[in-house]
């Protein structure tokens, strides 16, 4: 599959790249996509919710009332659970949400999510570029002369740019990353990807 080169004012170059079918052109497997979309999501979680448990509350040991015949429910002190300001029964504790996956598994999820935004043709490739200082408004006008400015853009780039990134920051509907971290969750999330003719070079390199 060839697309044209653009440069950052939207015109074509006369260049064109040919996307590698072993990573643009497979048979997309959704359960590799769901499994690698899960562990990022499971990732992000911090997982320390803590709710104390009986034997953790500040409070006497003394059993309030006698075993039976109280008319309700048997319960020892005033930390039970069965007491307003109790112990919680099996509540929540601090803990690791993340799960392994194979890394063969992560390349195929990512070979499909690629595949994907090739077929729905989602993948614009310009020519690499570089901003001299953080400007949001610039960052606009490139986005705006892509024809991208109302969608949802994931911009990978060869390596870290700070000027780039801290120019998109503020933009709620963009996001740069470089080529080596995308991952499956952030190229499905975005609308199209604008990739730099180098970024695709790194791509090929990881993936390939």
């Amino acid at each position: 599959m060839e697309i044209n080169v653009l440069n950052i004012k939207g015109q074509e170059t006369g260049r064109k790249v040919t996307l590698n079918e072993a990573i643009f052109g497979i048979e997309p497997n959704d359960h590799v996509i769901y499994l690698d979309v899960k562990q990022y999501m499971a990732n992000q979680r911090q997982g320390n919710a803590k709710a104390k448990e009986r034997s953790e509350h500040a409070g006497s040991t003394r059993k309030l009332g006698r075993q039976k015949g109280g008319g309700g429910a048997r319960h020892g002190d005033i930390n039970s659970p069965l007491l307003r300001g109790g112990g919680r029964v099996f509540g929540p504790k601090p803990r690791d949400y993340s799960f392994k996956l194979n890394k063969k598994v992560k390349a195929l999820a990512r070979k499909s999510a690629l595949s994907y935004k090739a077929q729905e043709n989602a993948i614009i490739i310009v020519e690499d570029f570089n901003m001299e200082a953080p400007k949001t408004k610039e960052f606009l006008n490139i986005a705006k002369n892509l024809k991208v400015d109302n969608k949802k853009v994931l911009m990978v780039l060869p390596e870290a740019n700070k000027n780039v990134y801290l120019s998109a920051r503020n933009l709620q509907c963009s996001e740069v990353m470089p080529a080596a971290s995308i991952n499956t969750y952030k190229i499905l999330n975005a609308d199209v990807m604008v990739v730099t003719e180098k970024s695709l070079e790194t791509i090929n390199g990881v993936l390939g």
